[in-house]
């Protein structure tokens, strides 16, 4: 059912979340030049946008989202581009097919959305997947407080998820346009 909504939003085009912007924060990073280039996980990857910036920027690039359509438009975008990311529809909670250590998480709206008994799986999965050193970015919604909506987590359930074999380096809270409370986590791999 959650997948049939992303699908309908993409085929109709109304899909506020893709923006076609990298988000300023992954940006500064790349630009400060405090993370050299290397090997990058976009999850939740959507129509790719910041899937191309890292790629055009030097890294290596592997996105994943759900929704067919998502992917297949991030495919020919990439291709159009000339960039040789490697796009996968596929279950953020169950990884396996992947392989080689990351450098670079990031997560920019997918995990908040991920029902809270898949969340373990995608904690665990990030885990294994960023490298000792590696950087973790998550941008996530907060619950909405007396909402029916379970989108949404708490900062004590993002530590508790990946407190184990991550450090939150920096935590930001703010607003998302459409005036949901939102964080920012900067998470190192330990």
């Amino acid at each position: 059912m959650r997948s049939l909504f992303f699908e309908l939003r993409y085929l109709l085009g109304n899909a506020p979340w893709d923006t076609g912007v990298p988000p300023p924060e992954v940006v500064e990073l790349v630009e400060r030049g405090e993370l050299p280039p290397g090997r990058a996980l976009d999850l939740g990857c959507g129509t790719g946008t910041t899937s191309l910036y890292l790629a055009r920027h030097g890294w290596e690039v592997v996105g994943v989202d759900f929704s067919a359509l998502a992917i297949r438009q991030a495919r020919r975008r990439a291709h159009r581009a000339g960039l040789p990311i490697r796009f996968y529809r596929a279950d953020v909670t169950r990884l396996r097919f992947l392989t080689d250590p990351f450098d670079l998480a990031l997560d920019i709206g997918c995990l908040h959305g991920i029902p809270p008994e898949g969340r373990g799986r995608y904690a665990s999965e990030v885990t294994r997947l960023v490298r000792s050193g590696g950087l973790y970015m998550l941008y996530a919604f907060l619950p909405r407080p007396g909402g029916p909506s379970r989108r949404g987590i708490a900062p004590e359930e993002v530590r508790r998820l990946f407190g184990p074999g991550f450090r939150v380096e920096r935590q930001e809270g703010g607003e998302d346009p459409s005036g949901r409370g939102s964080v920012w986590y900067w998470m190192r791999r330990l």
